[in-house]
């Protein structure tokens, strides 16, 4: 057992030395939370800022103006870092497992699976090393922007950011056990590498990134609530902006503040009732055991076939 659990150990320390070697994955990995940052700002920044400061001016009555814009312009900044940290969970996370797909086709898998380990510890194996290194680079992504948000006059508490991080852990950990399924499936880099780029621009529509929820369908919006990305990018939204919310929309009525929440996927209501974080957070956690597991199962399925 001791064996066994020696190369599992082995496997994870081996594919997490492969990531960190290769400084190009690491630099675009940072360089494309960087992008979708600054995109954000500059495209959906002002937009969503303009947005609030409507809401207060017609809802609000005599307010100051420039201090609705500096609320407003905290509050977005706020909003997005939350996005990017949920698209850190994903991205990330897939760019370690395409270790794997590496591993296959130069023949080391095939490798491993002959050697006395069973498959459920493989699998283990790469799961942990991309759950490890996709909450590390999250959480250095906290750390940025967190710097980032002191800079502009206030950053997040310790607390707000000690949630966070138990969030990063849950969705990357769900995150590295869908990758790891999907790369089941696919048997080339050339696949896996589109398959990425599909998932870098998917996640933020998925999420309510790059379009919030007011502005789409009714019937879409009903379908992102199944899936789990809009839930993680929900649970860091409502977690980090609830300062910045106060005191953007004090002297409004709470339904304007509560409508918005809704609007930006801040919080996701079913059947009209708003889910609360924790419920949020258990989807995410049970989602990550269940993929892990049936991931699991079909390395073994596939492991006596072979036989």
């Amino acid at each position: 057992m001791r064996h066994k659990g020696n190369a599992t150990s082995a496997l994870l320390q081996r594919n997490m030395k492969i990531f960190l070697r290769d400084r190009g994955a690491v630099f675009f990995s940072l360089l494309s939370m960087l992008i979708v940052l600054v995109l954000m700002l500059l495209f959906l920044g002002s937009m969503n800022s303009d947005t609030i400061v409507g809401l207060l001016e017609t809802y609000g009555g005599e307010r100051d103006r420039a201090a609705d814009r500096a609320n407003a312009d905290h509050l977005v900044l706020v909003w997005a870092l939350a996005g990017i940290l949920l698209v850190n969970c994903v991205t990330v996370t897939m760019t370690v497992l395409g270790n794997l797909i590496h591993d296959e086709e130069e023949g080391k898998l095939a490798s491993f699976y002959i050697a006395p380990v069973s498959r459920a510890r493989i699998t283990l194996g790469y799961i942990l090393s991309a759950w490890i290194i996709g909450t590390g680079m999250s959480l250095f992504t906290l750390l940025v922007g967190n710097l980032l948000l002191i800079l502009n006059g206030g950053g997040l508490s310790v607390k707000v950011c000690l949630m966070l991080a138990g969030m990063i852990l849950a969705n990357s950990f769900l995150y590295a056990a869908l990758s790891y399924l999907f790369s089941l499936f696919v048997h080339s880099s050339g696949a896996w590498n589109g398959l990425l780029t599909v998932s870098g621009t998917l996640v933020g529509f998925l999420g309510g990134i790059y379009l919030s929820m007011e502005v789409l369908p009714k019937k879409v919006c009903t379908v992102l609530k199944v899936l789990p990305v809009l839930h993680g990018a929900s649970m860091m939204r409502r977690v980090s902006v609830q300062e910045a919310l106060t005191e953007t929309f004090a002297g409004v009525p709470q339904a304007v503040a509560e409508g918005y929440c809704e609007g930006m996927g801040i919080t996701v209501s079913v059947n009209g009732e708003i889910l609360s974080v924790s419920m949020q957070l258990l989807f995410v956690i049970l989602l990550g055991i269940g993929i892990t597991v049936t991931s699991s199962l079909i390395s073994m399925r596939r492991a006596v076939r072979e036989r």
